[in-house]
């Protein structure tokens, strides 16, 4: 899972210029990027041996600018989130987002074959919120659908949540946050995450949240 997880996200990674970006549509933008990306996992070899200098570099500059991680926590921690100081939100933010970004620059490395297809957007002039659907093709496997859950902004669309099979990613992350909470706070969930994140590879300082 955490491989189609990965797949997914550098599917939505952002090869285009801001400018360019800001006026592409969301599907179109998913489609073209999707090649690029899906390119440089199949043909670099540093990063299929493990090369995470290489990875982290991939991760930073293909796929982090399309995600919404302020909004994504925001959605992650619910109801719980208006109790969270300021100091507190930014550090969920910051942890979150490095609990990902190591999360997947580590699965990186185990990209294998698989393809995807994008199906036709619907969309209505004037929509700001849109779900682009696809699916992940398995060799030998059945197909993984896969739909985004994005939202226009003035850096262009981004990605705020992702549903995998039916189940998303946002409201998997809301009811083990909630758990947490409920046993030991929001400091509690803020250490958790940190905890998590020291168990996967290392990566590089994080900037603040998108």
């Amino acid at each position: 899972m955490l491989r189609i997880l990965l797949l997914l996200l550098a599917m939505l990674g952002v090869a285009a210029a801001p400018a360019q970006a800001a006026d592409t549509p969301p599907d179109v933008l998913a489609r073209t990027t999707t090649q690029e990306v899906l390119a440089i996992l199949k043909k670099d070899k540093d990063i299929r041996g493990g090369d995470m200098s290489k990875v982290y570099q991939l991760v930073e500059a293909k796929i982090l600018p399309n995600f919404d991680f302020n909004r994504m926590t925001q959605l992650a921690v619910g109801k719980h989130w208006p109790r969270a100081t300021a100091k507190q939100k930014q550090a969920l933010v910051t942890e979150f987002r490095n609990l990902l970004v190591r999360t997947y620059s580590a699965s990186l490395t185990a990209f294998t074959n698989q393809s995807v297809e994008f199906k036709p957007l619907a969309m209505k002039p004037g929509d700001t919120d849109v779900t682009v659907r696809s699916q992940i093709i398995q060799p030998g496997g059945q197909p993984i659908p896969i739909d985004y859950s994005m939202y226009q902004t003035s850096f262009g669309w981004k990605v705020y949540d992702v549903t995998i099979d039916g189940v998303s990613l946002v409201t998997n992350y809301r009811t083990s946050f909630a758990a947490t909470i409920r046993q030991s706070g929001i400091d509690g969930l803020i250490k958790t995450l940190a905890d998590k994140s020291a168990h996967v590879a290392p990566a590089p300082a994080a900037r603040s949240g998108s």
